[in-house]
């Protein structure tokens, strides 16, 4: 739940259907998801399905299954397998039910000894794929931009720091955020 929702909110009237921000143009042969078009939310509760989106994908585990199920079937400990950085047993099976639960993937239980479970991507969950490789071939396009972005904002806002915190501008960086994080989330 976002910051300021307190349950569930529900409206007698319909949503409104999102705009494109100032300087796109949604002319024929547009599409709404094109380059050059942002989407504004009219008011801060309208998500305009940033949340639905971000409760799907937005955790750790989540787009790797996608993509190590975009091939095809895999039982569960092949999937585990698959997945670089160590996914525990009970995080991997907490996402595959999230994802399940989602219509993103399907879980066929075979009746054998032991059971021989597999899980595939659902069309709904094949539909996902596309939209995964494009951010994936956005993030290596654009890695050694970001590298260099990072570089020189740290060489600006760590110059001249000390080992405690303290800066000769007199500012002072709190160890907890010290790696960039903002106490205001920004």
């Amino acid at each position: 739940m976002s910051v300021g929702h307190t349950g569930v909110t529900t409206s007698a009237e319909p949503e409104p259907e999102p705009r494109l921000g100032a300087g796109s143009e949604a002319g024929p042969g547009s599409e709404s998801g094109s380059a050059g078009t942002v989407i504004v939310c009219e008011t801060p509760q309208d998500e305009c399905g940033v949340r639905d989106a971000l409760d799907r994908l937005g955790d750790k585990w989540s787009v790797y299954v996608v993509v190590e199920l975009s091939p095809g079937t895999k039982r569960f400990k092949e999937l585990q397998r698959a997945i670089p950085g160590n996914i525990s047993q009970r995080m991997l099976t907490l996402t595959v039910r999230r994802l399940e639960r989602d219509g993103l993937v399907k879980r066929t239980v075979y009746p054998t000894v032991p059971p021989k479970v597999e899980y595939e991507l659902t069309e709904l969950g094949r539909s996902l794929t596309h939209l995964v490789k494009a951010l994936a071939d956005w993030s290596i396009a654009h890695r050694p931009a970001i590298a260099a972005s990072r570089a020189a904002w740290d060489a600006v806002h760590t110059e001249g720091a000390h080992a405690d915190g303290a800066h000769t501008d007199g500012a002072h960086v709190d160890a907890a955020h010290a790696d960039g994080a903002h106490a205001d989330g920004a």
